[in-house]
């Protein structure tokens, strides 16, 4: 599973609240920057087991640039929080220096980074098969 953008947010006389666009009602709090970062994790971690649990269809994130164009994170601190069981291994591969542009060039227009692109076209080929 990939990384999920979160949102800080801070009210006057209130805690950081953290949310998650791509899960609506997956929300925690901490009365520090870090101790809702570390919240944010724990919360949803807690959001995507349940979804599970209930056999609900685990969203694809959303791009950045979706997310902060939304008036309501407007003001509002990103940060990715890996989901469960998304510890990243760094690989070597080779790839033909054509196929790698394509890719750069692909992945670029999407707003992704190599690595993701190559993980999502890889998922998406699996669950095809």
């Amino acid at each position: 599973m990939p990384g999920y953008i979160a949102i800080i947010q801070k009210e006057t006389d209130s805690d950081y609240g953290v949310s998650f666009p791509d899960f609506p009602g997956c929300v925690t709090a901490g009365a520090t920057i870090d101790e809702a970062k570390d919240m944010a994790q724990e919360a949803l971690i807690f959001h995507i087991e349940g979804m599970l649990e209930d056999g609900e269809e685990i969203p694809d994130p959303s791009r950045l640039e979706d997310i902060m164009a939304d008036p309501d994170y407007a003001g509002g601190l990103a940060f990715l929080v890996n989901a469960p069981g998304t510890k990243s291994i760094r690989i070597n591969i080779s790839v033909p220096e054509m196929a790698l542009r394509k890719i750069d060039a692909e992945a670029k227009k999407r707003g992704m980074s190599r690595s993701a692109f190559l993980v999502q076209a890889a998922t998406k080929l699996m669950e095809a098969a």
